[in-house]
């Protein structure tokens, strides 16, 4: 079961105090001016087009439209009322959930004819000017601050989710450099070891094989066994050398460091011990970790990616899958795109699948 983030949260927060504004009509307490069924059904209408619009998977128009209904729903379920109450409050809530559907210039706007809604349905409850200026006036700054101050929240979980992105390629960054250094020095110790060690040895052979053509029977016995060590050591350099040059290196701790410290993200890695990479692929590997953990955080809203690399007879296999909500028809961005090429450069490729989540699949060829 996927853990309620913030938006889930606030949407259930929205949900319950807009029936406890609407608690005294829907209980039978006060009674409207039109008939109950007709005012539940507003309200009703209100509360799913709101929770439509504010929603992220349907498509810009249908939450434009439902923002729309939902407006119009809560001007007239506040105007159809015997008794103004605390229902302008419906109205409040539409003026912080424009900022989530529509731009800011729209949603000043909608505060605006809300407030002359507000004033209307004074009036018409009050005759006294001075409740009716207090009533409008009070809604006006409620809407106007909390319209503030979703857009204040909208714009710090922006900045989040981008510092968490610029996160992950940094350290996808770190990864990469501390690996291309580490093959470095491994090649160069490599080099120095052969070319040092290795030519010292290669003249105590040929020196060696021109002593066993020498006289004497107990110099020949030395030699041979000098020959044997000598090119025993020989063998046993080339081959140090050669495991040099071919250390694997530690993916898992590689994939752990792109993703460690990720604020709002909870990441799980698991690869096989048995998956061994050379060091372009693994340079795929850290990319690919970093496009889904920053696609995670920007698009997926979720709070939790589960990564897993396995070790399959044509190669490694990565699985990714984030406990989000996934999307119908997903359209792969540059990010995507480009990961799917750099996989598809080595002899692998890369799938997806947005059901329960969004699921990233791509496959390395054995090096």
């Amino acid at each position: 079961m996927r853990k309620l983030g913030p938006a889930e949260w606030s949407g259930l927060a929205m949900l319950v105090v807009s029936v406890v504004v609407a608690g005294p009509v829907l209980a039978g307490l006060i009674d409207p001016v039109i008939a109950r069924g007709w005012w539940t059904v507003l309200f009703a209408l209100f509360i799913a087009m709101l929770l439509v619009a504010v929603a992220d998977q349907p498509p810009a128009g249908v939450r434009y439209a439902a923002f729309a209904v939902s407006v119009a729903a809560s001007w007239a379920a506040l105007l159809t009322a015997s008794n103004l109450g605390v229902l302008p409050v419906l109205l409040v809530l539409t003026a912080a959930a424009s900022v989530y559907t529509v731009r800011l210039r729209i949603g000043f706007l909608v505060v605006a004819l809300n407030t002359a809604v507000v004033a209307s349905a004074a009036v018409q409850h009050s005759g006294a000017v001075a409740d009716v200026l207090l009533s409008t006036g009070f809604y006006l700054l409620i809407q106007t601050a909390t319209l503030l101050g979703s857009v204040a929240l909208v714009r710090e979980q922006r900045t989040r989710r981008e510092l968490a992105g610029a996160h992950v390629e940094l350290q996808a960054a770190t990864v990469l450099l501390a690996e291309s250094a580490r093959t470095a020095e491994r090649l160069r110790i490599s080099r120095d070891l052969h070319d040092l060690i290795g030519h010292q040895l290669t003249v105590l052979t040929l020196e060696l094989e021109a002593a066993r053509h020498s006289e004497g029977t107990r110099a020949r016995g030395h030699a041979d066994k000098a020959h044997a060590v000598a090119r025993g050591l020989l063998a046993d350099v080339r081959e140090t050398v050669g495991e040099l040059r071919a250390e694997p290196s530690d993916l898992a701790e590689a994939l752990r460091n792109v993703v460690r410290d990720l604020p709002g993200l909870q990441v799980s890695i698991d690869v096989d011990p048995r998956v061994r990479v050379n060091e372009e692929q693994l340079a795929a590997l850290v990319r690919a970790v970093q496009e889904i953990a920053t696609n995670t955080i920007r698009h997926a809203h979720s709070r939790e990616l589960r990564i897993e690399v396995s070790s399959e007879a044509s190669g490694a296999v990565l699985t990714a899958v984030d406990s989000g909500r996934g999307a119908r028809r997903p359209i792969p961005g540059n990010g995507l795109r480009g990961l799917t090429e750099r996989f598809e450069a080595l002899g692998g490729g890369v799938t997806f699948d947005a059901g329960e989540g969004f699921r990233v699949t791509a496959r390395v060829p054995v090096p």
